[in-house]
């Protein structure tokens, strides 16, 4: 079974991330245990309204070849000279090559600033710029010379270029300090200003977007996103339950005016002339009407969809327009008594003073891969699913306590936040089984603290 991992992305918000073989069927259940002092209710956040802006997901190609070392040269190995080339094959290669380069650097810095000491951590920094600086040399060997195909090439090359110098001056930043190493980290700097500089001789960018840093960042950013063009799927979301609301909402206005009908014709009987009393009638039978239709329809709805599925995502090749995959999703409230036998034996296992009045939230998300083949060094797809927090954290309380310690004949204080615990159960289903596993996320009203996940009853 193909492992699924849970894990924060920004301040207040969490990631699913999981890989899909091509036909490949799976079921993602999370459950969201809110305790009831966090003031999360179906009055207080509507679960359609969390979904829309506040649930998103992506999906990709993923190769698990993701260090630099084992990115696969064959994307740019074929001479992109001219005109006899398609422009969309071209841009399709270039793009797959830059976005895998930019996730194996990703995923290459990451571990080196796991590396707690010099001794350790700047030789793997000289090997990670040396192997970045080939790579990125056997990229700019095969500029075109085709001015359709140019601008694909510039857009690629500058986000690389500022991605590189970014993640290396962020290596450093964040890198252990040593003067043993001066050498070394002298190196590593002109890299940097390297990069620069080459960016600045191609004069990709104007010195007006130099100066303002948000302009470079947000310019950048846009570059990215182009360069994610026939990798990452575009998707398209669909309420599947539109029509049917439609009708439930007519036919329970059809029936209550049949109803207020009835009562005015009989009101129409009763008075034999148009009175105060008849106009007074009428007015409550419509005013009735009126109150009463809304919450009739609400109740019935909600009847009918609980249990439903409420919307599709359907993934599609941005270049050719494939379909990839499709994402069936559910988001509701439950009761503890929806809750199935194995998930609920696992919010049991909590100690008693862990166990505390909350509030069920259930999403789920059926996947099915459509495509039978990815393309060419493509075995998986990466799908992500992300989750913002923020709207849990809205009615938090912002008061911070303070703990007082005696020591000798003193008295001293400091400060402590107010934290709050989401329980959270991952349950995934695919034709290897299920694999079912508990978190505990302790978060404030800035951000997330922990994300630990939980074995058995926790203390």
């Amino acid at each position: 079974m193909k492992k699924i991992k849970l894990s924060q992305d920004e301040n207040l918000s969490i990631k699913i991330s999981h890989q899909l073989s091509p036909q490949a069927l799976q079921r993602i259940d999370l459950y969201f245990s809110l305790p009831v002092e966090m003031g999360i209710s179906p009055s207080t956040l509507n679960a359609e309204d969390y979904f829309y802006s506040n649930i998103s997901s992506l999906s990709a190609y993923h190769s698990d070849k993701v260090h630099l070392p084992l990115v696969r040269s064959r994307f740019i190995s074929q001479r992109f000279e001219g005109e006899d080339d398609d422009q969309s094959d071209y841009r399709l290669n270039l793009n797959l090559y830059s976005y895998q380069l930019k996730i194996a650097l990703d995923t290459d810095i990451k571990q080196t600033l796991k590396l707690k000491t010099a001794e350790e951590f700047y030789p793997a920094a000289i090997e990670l710029a040396d192997q970045i600086a080939g790579l990125v040399k056997k990229l700019r060997r095969y500029t075109p010379s085709d001015t359709k195909l140019s601008s694909f090439f510039e857009n690629a090359d500058n986000y690389l270029s500022w991605h590189i110098e970014q993640s290396f001056l962020k290596l450093l930043s964040k890198g252990p300090k040593s003067s043993d190493f001066t050498t070394e980290r002298e190196f590593l700097l002109a890299f940097c200003r390297g990069e620069n500089t080459y960016r600045i001789e191609c004069k990709y960018n104007s010195q007006v977007t130099l100066d303002d840093p948000n302009r470079i960042t947000n310019k950048m950013r846009l570059l990215q996103r182009l360069i994610e063009y026939g990798v990452v799927f575009q998707k398209k979301t669909r309420y599947l339950d539109l029509h049917l609301k439609r009708l439930v909402r007519g036919t329970v206005t059809a029936v209550i005016m049949a109803f207020v009908m009835v009562l005015v014709l009989n009101a129409r009987s009763s008075f034999t002339e148009v009175t105060v009393a008849l106009i007074t009638f009428l007015g409550v039978i419509y005013g009735l009407r009126e109150t009463f239709k809304e919450d009739v329809t609400s109740l019935i709805w909600r009847k009918i969809q609980k249990g439903r599925p409420k919307w599709q995502n359907l993934f599609r090749h941005s270049v050719n327009q494939k379909r990839i995959l499709s994402q069936i999703l559910w988001l509701e409230y439950i009761n503890t008594k929806d809750l199935p036998k194995g998930v609920n034996e696992l919010f049991q296992q909590r100690r008693q003073q862990n166990k505390q009045a909350a509030r069920l939230l259930h999403f789920r998300c059926d996947n099915k891969v459509l495509s039978k083949e990815f393309l060419p060094g493509f075995d998986e797809i990466q799908q992500q699913v992300f989750f913002n927090l923020t709207p849990f954290v809205r009615f938090l309380k912002k008061g911070a306590g303070r703990l007082y310690n005696l020591e000798g004949q003193k008295i001293s204080s400091q400060a402590v936040e107010r934290r709050y615990q989401i329980n959270l159960i991952l349950r995934n289903v695919d034709h290897d089984g299920e694999n079912i596993q508990r978190f505990k996320i302790t978060l404030n009203r800035s951000e997330i603290v922990n994300i630990e996940a939980i074995s058995g009853s926790d203390t």
